[in-house]
């Protein structure tokens, strides 16, 4: 089906109908390479010998394509892309956006949630896992952050209307109420 959308631009459907493909973006990925890239390291630090460490996994990137496709489907393909392991900016950025997104949630609970940097560095160190991409370091906001405010909130432990920081003591983040500023573990 894929090799259809590739050649001639449309698919047919079980019903007949003609699903047009022409003005279309195809993104596909694959962790192809991962082990080439994890091996190599994280990419652009070095002047002079990024380009030539850009090379070789691209050069092992289509080698690993070669042995996992066959050319049919490989010759339909414009552009490879290589992306490389997220830093620590990155996924702090992430962290950001799901907790604006657990804060769009808590909204008419009237309760904001606020990370302190070290949670943040904390979760990326507890959570990242560079073959996996960003997926872990979300299960890690979800086991560390969202579930456990969520106990507190069904507790009672947390109320409406007030601003709560997550901060890190002795190892581990601890929610406490702004006004209060008692910690609630």
């Amino acid at each position: 089906v894929l090799l259809q959308v590739l050649d001639d631009g449309f698919i047919t459907d079980s019903l007949g109908r003609k699903i047009d493909f022409k003005n279309t973006v195809l993104i596909m990925t694959s962790n192809l390479g991962a082990r080439a890239i994890e091996k190599e390291g994280s990419l652009g630090f070095q002047r002079g010998a990024g380009e030539v460490r850009e090379t070789f996994i691209k050069n092992t990137i289509q080698d690993d394509l070669k042995r996992t496709f066959n050319p049919e489907f490989l010759n339909r393909i414009d552009e490879i892309v290589v992306f490389h392991p997220l830093d620590e900016k990155q996924l702090e950025s992430i962290i950001d956006i799901r907790i604006a997104e657990l804060n769009k949630r808590l909204e008419p609970k009237g309760i904001v949630l606020e990370i302190d940097p070290e949670v943040k560095k904390w979760l990326v160190k507890e959570g990242y896992q560079p073959n996996y991409g960003a997926r872990p370091m979300r299960r890690a906001i979800q086991r560390h952050i969202e579930d456990r405010l969520s106990e507190k909130v069904i507790a009672g432990s947390l109320h409406a209307d007030k601003k709560v920081r997550v901060v890190l003591r002795e190892g581990q983040p601890v929610f406490i109420e702004e006004d209060s500023m008692a910690a609630v573990i």
